[in-house]
């Protein structure tokens, strides 16, 4: 399976924040639309992730506040970038190694799409549980020898 079939089942809509915006308007919009994390862009172009991670450690240092913080203080500028063509399975191992819950999509300089490692997740599962069903139907037709 590759990225690219997962981001056609999910959809390529894109969450994004400014730099110069503040974190508490990230914060409010990531929970209104109960995502994890938002894709930082500056005039159509990507420049990193700012996900609920990052916003823990801010919150950790800040003693529990955020107050005017802004977005370009603490976002990741170096995101793991996948492209559609990678394989599902090679995304997951570099996600684990990275330990990175949000993956951006890009072909090119072109940004398709943001994948969660829920959206890995499922698609692996979906996959192997179909392919448990075709086992199992192909086994359950296969010719009895007493009756062949």
């Amino acid at each position: 399976m590759l990225v690219s079939e997962i981001l056609r089942i999910k959809g390529n809509a894109l969450f994004t924040a400014p730099p110069d915006g503040t974190v508490l308007d990230a914060v409010k919009t990531m929970a209104q639309l109960n995502i994890g994390s938002l894709v930082v862009m500056d005039h159509g172009q990507m420049l990193g992730m700012l996900t609920f991670a990052e916003v823990l450690e801010a919150l950790d240092k800040r003693q529990g506040t955020l107050g005017d913080l802004k977005v370009s203080e603490i976002y990741v500028r170096d995101p793991v970038i996948a492209t559609p063509g990678l394989e599902v399975m090679e995304l997951r191992r570099v996600m684990l190694e990275r330990h990175q819950r949000y993956v951006p999509v890009q072909e090119g300089r072109t940004l398709l799409g943001v994948i969660s490692f829920h959206d890995v997740a499922k698609a692996v599962y979906e996959e192997q549980s179909f392919e448990n069903r075709m086992l199992k139907s192909y086994i359950k037709s296969w010719p009895d020898e007493e009756t062949a």
